[in-house]
Parts: C-alpha cells; structure tokens; sequence
C-alpha cells in the first residue's frame, strides 16, 4: 500500500505542476469553455497512459538507450510547444462558431509523444518505482495515472473557464493569451537549451 500511495504522489506532482499540457488545457479553458477543453485532456489522458504503458511494457529500455530517438522526439516537442505557444498568443479575445479552433482529442493524444514533460513522467515513474518488468506494478501505476492526470488536466481547464469572467476586458484577454502563449515558449525554450 505504501507504493502505491508514493505512486500517487509522484504522479500528482507530476501532472498538477504547471507544463506544457496544463498551460494549453488552461488557455483552452479561457479561450473556448471548460467543454471545449475536455476532449484535450481526454487526449492527455489516453495518449500519457499509452506512453506510460508501451514504455513499461518494453520499449521503455529501447527508448532510453537510444540518443539519436530521443533527440528528435525533444525537438519535436520543442517545435510542438512553440507551434502551440503562436496558437494561444493569437487566438481570439471573441470566439465566434468559424474561429473555433481549440486544442481537440487528437491534440492531447498526439502531443504527449513528443511532450517532453510525458517522457520525464512515464521513464521517471517506472525508474523510481523498479517497474521495468513488473507487469501488476505498471497497471497499478497506470491505474493511478488515468485519475490524477484526469483530475489535473481537468482542473486547469476548469480554472480557466472560470478566469473568463477577469478577462471580459479584450485587452486583459489579449494579455493573457500573451502571458500563456510566452510560458509555453519558455518551456520550450527551457527544453531546448537543457539539451545543450
């Protein structure tokens, strides 16, 4: 019961800290609505957890061991999060039905290959925990997975749709498109010169 209780910790803090899937759940929550930001996290959700699992179910040593896969899986999240970060910096202040263009299920899905955030959490994970092997240990950990990634995307998104009200102002929305748009380019810039 103690694993799995650090399990959970280890994936809390890891999904709840700011990041590249929370600052667009975010922004999609502001830009579009708590609804429009769900299939997102849904794609966060599916798509960290088949991470989590091919990585615990073999490939992971494959992965790890493999400089030149790693490189281009951490410059395409790179040029991923500056792609995401010119969306939310431009993205409308007034949200008409033609300019309806959030981050979708497939977004959330697909991202989290090349999110480097994902590949620190799911090698970290299965690292710190000796899962490597250890069927019944990674069901377990993708277990506790599934509901606190849920459950922290979520509440991003959620916090978002509720800051709406502060940012009536196009100005002050514009303002935090910016803001969001600049963190997510620091991530990836972050990342970048990490790699040097």
């Amino acid at each position: 019961m103690t694993a799995l209780f650090a399990m959970f910790i280890y994936a809390f803090s890891m999904a709840i800290t700011p990041g590249p899937n929370n600052i667009i759940a975010l922004s999609t929550g502001v830009n579009y609505g708590f609804k429009k930001a769900l299939p997102f996290t849904l794609g966060v959700v599916i798509g960290f957890n088949l991470l989590l699992a091919i990585i615990g179910f073999g490939i992971g040593t494959v992965v790890a061991g493999n400089e030149g896969f790693l490189k281009i899986l951490g410059y395409g999240g790179i040029a991923f999060m500056a792609y995401m970060a010119y969306k939310i910096a431009t993205a409308p202040t007034h949200i008409t039905p033609k300019s309806d263009r959030e981050a979708g299920f497939m977004h959330g899905v697909l991202f989290q290959w090349i999110n480097p955030k994902a590949w620190t959490a799911c090698l970290g994970g299965i690292g710190a925990f000796n899962l490597a092997g250890n069927h019944l240990g990674i069901i377990y950990y993708i277990a506790i997975s599934t509901g606190v990634v849920l459950f922290s995307v979520s509440m991003w998104a959620y916090a978002g749709s509720k800051i709406t009200r502060l940012l009536e102002n196009e100005r002050n929305h514009k303002f935090f498109n910016y803001a969001m748009g600049s963190a997510l380019l620091g991530v990836a810039l972050y990342v970048l010169l990490m790699d040097k």
